[in-house]
């Protein structure tokens, strides 16, 4: 018997505003059907496998256990963050920001009594039904809000830790940023061994002229799955630059919908991703070009290695009144084993004849010709190869928007590069 029904949802605490969304969206959760491959958007995906009734939900809150090792490491990498919040099985136990930054009106926090308006701000129906089950269970949401004109000099750091097996967690994040603002936000998602189900949520509202930078850092368990949705509102002159790094999870799916909805609006999507053993990686993106003169442009690089595998499905929109809309999706990918495979597919839906769009997808192996340089100069095949996955990656790290963990992020694909067989 599922777990995850109406009456379950209103047992749930929070403000009567909350109490009332979860409720509804159980409702629609209840009366609509998990889906499945044969729809478009899960072609290629491990949908059909996934058995709700295998995991259950726990009472969120505070916690004895110590911070996973691979939090805690990127938390050090992180440095001295503007802020940080920390999210244990979807409910903010900790919530601090530098009180210069909180004068200013800078805000961290979960969600009170008075943020009806707040979730939802970027989503004006829910894309999927994994979107639906996380409004329906959302314990807390964490918000970071930056008033207009303020200038944010450091990272806010949020994490998302997923503990007990057999748990499911449903983190929100939302990023509200106003108009002229300035603000880089590192959102990390970190679980167990054991299995686990995570279906999180992140809006991204970037107000006029407003500078956003968003890193995600995915190291699940390799027994988790996750079920992700990440959609992002940019307003006019504004820009978002979003960086995915999928590392973690055992079918881990992350959907990003960028919607360009102020003329000259800006929006950078890149991806790193990794994936080993029997791990598999799946990213949905859209790219959806509303105002006129706007720009898009994605870059998205993964490697598989093992027996696994990675999706890749793009999809680039461009609306009736968006002319001058300048839009770019490259998706590459490395095989580094025989039994590992990659599926890239991008596409392009265009309204309006005064645009430059292109798209781009490649899947194979090591390249020989960069392979055979290095090795004429003595560097030895492994090292070879090492060097020219890292170099890959590079070109995506290298831009992150939070600097001072790409060192660890590099040593991750290193560390991933040396078990590529397993």
């Amino acid at each position: 018997m599922s777990l995850f029904t109406p009456d379950a949802a209103a047992a749930l605490e929070g403000p009567g505003w909350l109490r009332q969304r979860r409720a509804a969206a159980a409702e629609v959760f209840a009366a609509s059907d998990l889906p499945t491959t044969e729809e478009e958007v899960w072609r290629y995906s491990r949908i059909d496998d996934l058995d709700l009734d295998d995991f259950r939900r726990v009472p969120a809150g505070p916690s004895d256990e110590p911070l996973p090792a691979s939090l805690r490491g990127l938390l050090d990498a992180a440095g001295d963050p503007a802020g940080l919040l920390v999210a244990r099985n979807g409910r903010v136990v900790r919530a601090d920001v530098r009180d210069d930054l909180a004068a200013k009106g800078v805000g961290l926090r979960a969600l009170g009594d008075e943020d009806a308006d707040v979730l939802g701000a970027a989503i004006d129906e829910a894309p999927d039904l994994f979107c639906t089950l996380n409004d329906a269970f959302v314990a807390d949401a964490a918000v970071v809000e930056v008033p207009a004109g303020v200038t944010v000099d450091r990272p806010i750091v949020v994490a998302h830790v997923t503990e007990g097996d057999g748990v499911a967690a449903f983190p929100r994040l939302v990023v509200d940023a106003g108009d002229d603002s300035d603000v880089s936000v590192l959102e990390i998602q970190v679980s167990g061994a054991g299995p686990a189900l995570v279906a999180p949520v992140t809006e991204i509202v970037v107000g006029r002229a407003a500078r956003v930078g968003h890193l995600t850092v995915q190291q699940l368990g390799l027994a988790t799955w996750q079920l992700g949705l990440q959609v992002s509102r940019v307003d006019a002159e504004a820009s978002l630059r979003t960086t995915s790094i999928g590392f973690g999870g055992d079918y881990a799916r992350l959907r990003t919908d960028c919607r360009m909805v102020g003329r000259g609006a800006t929006g950078e999507l890149d991806a790193v991703y990794f994936g080993e053993g029997d791990q598999m990686l799946d990213f949905r993106t859209f790219q959806d070009h509303i105002a006129p003169d706007c720009t898009s442009n994605l870059m998205f690089k993964g490697a598989v290695g093992g027996r696994s595998r990675s999706v890749y499905t793009g999809m680039i929109r461009v609306g009736k009144d968006a002319r001058g809309t300048n839009a770019f999706q490259t998706n590459r990918n490395v095989k580094l084993s025989d039994g590992a495979w990659a599926e890239s597919v991008p596409n392009l839906m265009i309204e309006n004849n005064d645009v430059r769009c292109s798209h781009a997808s490649a899947v194979g192996p090591i390249d020989e010709e960069q392979r055979f340089y290095l090795e004429s100069r003595g560097v030895p095949t492994d090292e070879a190869e090492r060097l020219i996955v890292t170099g890959f990656f590079d070109e995506v790290l290298g831009r992150a928007p939070v600097a001072p963990v790409v060192p660890l992020l590099r040593e991750t694909v290193a560390a991933k590069f040396e078990r590529r067989e397993g």
